[in-house]
């Protein structure tokens, strides 16, 4: 299984976004998983893409790789700022994080 290999849910293909405008800076997320988040020097914590280039433009998500999916959920839950969203990438369904029903 390769780290390219995307996460999915009941199917679906998912994605990770933080909303910085909630971001408290504390680095969680890049703890539970550097190879998703990463603090950039403004403070805020982002997801990098593929290439692991910082993705800053509002609202940029990136692919979940199956082998983190633990990790991206456990940041999400374990996030102060409430700022990590896991949806679906079909229909933007919250799976996880703040929005999830």
């Amino acid at each position: 299984m390769s780290v390219q290999q995307e996460a999915v849910a009941g199917g679906e293909q998912l994605e990770v976004w933080i909303d910085q405008d909630l971001c408290t800076g504390d680095g969680i997320c890049a703890q539970y998983a550097p190879e998703v988040f990463e603090l950039d020097i403004d403070g805020l914590a982002y997801v990098k893409g593929p290439a692991e280039e910082l993705l800053q433009d509002k609202g940029a998500a990136t692919p979940v790789p199956l082998p983190l999916l633990t990790d991206v959920v456990d940041s999400a839950k374990e996030c102060p700022g409430e700022c990590i969203h896991v949806r679906q990438v079909s229909d933007r369904v919250e799976v996880y994080g703040p929005d999830a029903e």
